[in-house]
């Protein structure tokens, strides 16, 4: 009788305990549907919620990267020492590049100003091109071609003494990418001054992360006379290249090399969270950029401008010519630097219109001229 006591005492505390937690769970349930009950019903209209950011009374952005350029820098003596420690491996990565190896230099801080100082200071033999890879959009053709047009002319000087009549080559604007590269990969020679170097400065930047820019890109580096020095920001940078293109093509040599410098150049065209975008600002980057563009297009766009501003009302019909294959090109990158939109006329027609109000348009023709 005993054990079957102890069973039965024992079934009672089970059952005991899940009477509990079955109570337990029941308070909660009607905690929480008295808890709904309260709410208001669907049907009315409920207060907004508090503590969003589009209800903070944001700063305009050129009035904050004002204020952030008046913050005094710290650490500087430490970020000296580590410039001053970058720049004793200067020889090395002189001697890298020579070996054939690209040099990329990877590190948080900017590196704009530590590569630039080891181009003009080591690279005295090469020549260099600079691209500046944070742009928000980069013309690869027009670097391809300035490469080609400067072993163009060194081999014209060559041959100068040779013969006295001019050798006939297409412009290289007109060729396609492939038929430049064919040119550049038959460019050899044992004089060290006939070498150029490339300097990228974040090859990881928007306009060169899609995978036809970089496979251009590892193409040139693959050409006998020229040499690729880059620097990297985005954490997933090395996803932009395949196994071929990192050691049969890049030949990469890593270099951590964390500056902690303040990126103040590569910055301007990265909205920051805390400010409004005012027109101020708006201007600002649309002079940088139009800064970066050919005289030519300049020059259209200034037409354009000029146009709205005394047509304020109408919008810029686009006509056909016989530049139109130029303003369409010029047209693209306006586009690709959102310095343009296009919309349809109530006729049908494309339309071209600035999206500047009148007085940042005006301010931006003067600061252009």
């Amino acid at each position: 009788m005993a054990p079957g006591g102890g069973h039965a005492a024992a079934a009672a505390g089970v059952s005991s305990g899940s009477e509990d937690d079955d109570d337990e769970e029941a308070g909660f349930s009607r905690s929480y549907f008295l808890a709904k009950e309260k709410e208001p019903s669907s049907g009315k209209k409920r207060a907004p919620a508090a503590g969003k950011l589009s209800d903070l009374n944001l700063v305009d952005e050129q009035v904050l990267r004002a204020s952030l350029a008046e913050i005094p820098p710290k650490h500087e003596r430490e970020m000296e020492a580590l410039t001053r420690c970058y720049k004793e491996q200067y020889r090395n990565w002189l001697f890298e590049l020579r070996c054939g190896f690209g040099l990329l230099i990877y590190g948080f801080g900017s590196k704009k100003m530590l590569l630039e100082d080891f181009a003009s200071t080591t690279l005295t033999d090469f020549t260099v091109i600079v691209v500046n890879g944070y742009l928000p959009s980069i013309n690869l053709k027009q670097v391809i071609v300035t490469i080609a047009e400067i072993f163009w002319e060194q081999t014209k000087l060559k041959r100068k003494r040779q013969t006295a009549t001019r050798s006939q080559l297409q412009p290289f604007a007109s060729q396609s990418i492939d038929d430049i590269l064919s040119f550049l990969n038959n460019q050899t020679s044992d004089n060290g001054d006939d070498n150029v170097c490339l300097l990228i400065h974040n090859i990881d930047g928007p306009a060169l992360r899609d995978p036809e820019s970089q496979q251009y890109l590892a193409q040139v580096s693959c050409c006998p006379q020229v040499h690729v020095v880059a620097s990297v920001d985005h954490v997933n940078a090395p996803l932009l290249w395949d196994k071929k293109m990192v050691h049969t093509q890049f030949k990469w040599s890593w270099y951590h090399v964390p500056t902690f410098s303040p990126y103040k150049v590569e910055g301007v065209f990265y909205p920051l969270i805390l400010a409004s975008g005012g027109h101020a600002q708006t201007t600002k980057t649309a002079l940088v950029v139009l800064q970066s563009l050919t005289p030519n297009a300049q020059s259209v766009f200034r037409v354009l401008a000029e146009y709205q501003l005394a047509h304020e009302k109408e919008e810029v019909g686009t006509r056909e010519g016989g530049s139109q294959m130029t303003l369409n090109s010029h047209l693209t990158e306006f586009k690709d630097h959102d310095l343009v939109k296009i919309r349809k006329h109530s006729h049908g027609q494309d339309c071209l219109h600035i999206p500047l109000v009148s007085d940042a348009l005006e301010k931006l023709l003067q600061e252009l001229a």
